[in-house]
């Protein structure tokens, strides 16, 4: 089956005026129909802005460049016009913060009822129908009554719960979920996941979700890819990294994360992540990696295939 997305060499550089920021680096992946792709990393690892940079939405100091494929067209570079039409239509996305994701001066049936009319053609009295049903379908209790409200009259998981309807309004075939429960308690976060899980399986939309835990992609994802300054520093299907991470960064973020049977302290990952304003030598977590040697630091190690769906971009692990 051929991938819904699929991005081959993409480079996000921002212009600043203490130097270029190398954002993103020759990252390629792609995401199939009914599939949960995960992008793992710490802040800063670029896995908002590849996506930034793929939807057409970076600031106006970004730039991208390589080849995101989609629908037979390359979205880097598509101009204004054609790539307003696939947002928010064919290709959805789900933003950390829906309080500033939601505009506050206007009612939820308003923003939502907006999308369908522009999209989809649909005159007010049909669209508010559809959008109705779609809260219902994202769980949202007298889901009617609440449609006229204003955001801050919702609490954050329903907040959540009005983008997730929202980004599925047009019936995309491609969700980008960027940190969907950060804001959100633990029962909040996993009744969001589930949900994102039973619509894709309902739906067959492909889904790239970004986060930085372990335990999100544990509970939603098929596929996850590590990044790391940038870079995809290991690839593999969600139950083989979590059985065996081969890169030594991956093998650090799954040290550090909390067990229920582990009552002594959390391990950590040494040091800080490098500065993407300065050229990197050789490895990028070198200068971090309990493994390091000398041609570590030398030369970058390229992302190595490991055998089917995994790969790993380590000259130890490699070796």
């Amino acid at each position: 089956m051929a991938p819904v997305l699929e991005v081959r060499d993409l480079n996000v550089r921002f212009a600043t005026p203490d130097g270029e920021v190398a954002a993103v680096s020759d990252l390629s992946f792609q995401v199939a129909a009914g599939e949960v792709l995960g992008i793992v990393g710490e802040s800063g690892s670029g896995k908002s802005q590849a996506m930034m940079g793929i939807m057409g939405l970076l600031a106006g100091n970004g730039r991208a460049t390589g080849t995101a494929l989609y629908g037979g067209g390359n979205l880097i570079g598509l101009p204004a016009g054609p790539l307003n039409r696939l947002r928010g239509g064919r290709i959805a996305m789900i933003f950390q913060d829906p309080m500033t994701a939601l505009n506050p001066y206007l009612r939820i049936s308003r923003q939502m009822t907006e999308v369908l009319q522009v999209h989809k053609g649909m005159n007010e009295r049909i669209a508010r129908e559809a959008a109705i049903a779609m809260l219902e379908r994202v769980r949202i209790p007298d889901a009617r009554r609440r449609f006229d409200l204003y955001p801050h009259e919702l609490s954050g998981g329903m907040r959540q719960r009005v983008m997730i309807a929202m980004a599925l309004l047009c019936g995309p075939d491609l969700l980008i979920a960027d940190e969907p429960t950060t804001a959100l308690d633990v029962t909040v976060q996993a009744q969001i996941l589930d949900l994102l899980a039973d619509l894709g399986r309902d739906t067959g939309v492909a889904i790239v979700l970004i986060t930085h835990d372990l335990g999100v992609i544990a509970r939603l994802a098929d596929r996850v890819m590590v990044m790391y300054a940038g870079r995809a520093v290991e690839t593999a299907d969600v139950a083989d990294l979590f059985a065996d991470p081969r890169h030594p960064y991956a093998q650090g973020l799954l040290a550090a994360m909390p067990r229920p049977d582990d009552s002594g302290a959390l391990a950590t990952i040494p040091g800080q992540p490098p500065n993407m304003q300065r050229p990197i030598v050789g490895c990028a977590f070198a200068p971090r990696c309990p493994l390091a040697e000398a041609a570590c630091r030398a030369v970058l190690p390229p992302l190595v295939p490991l055998g089917p769906g995994r790969a790993a971009a380590c000259i130890k692990v490699a070796a």
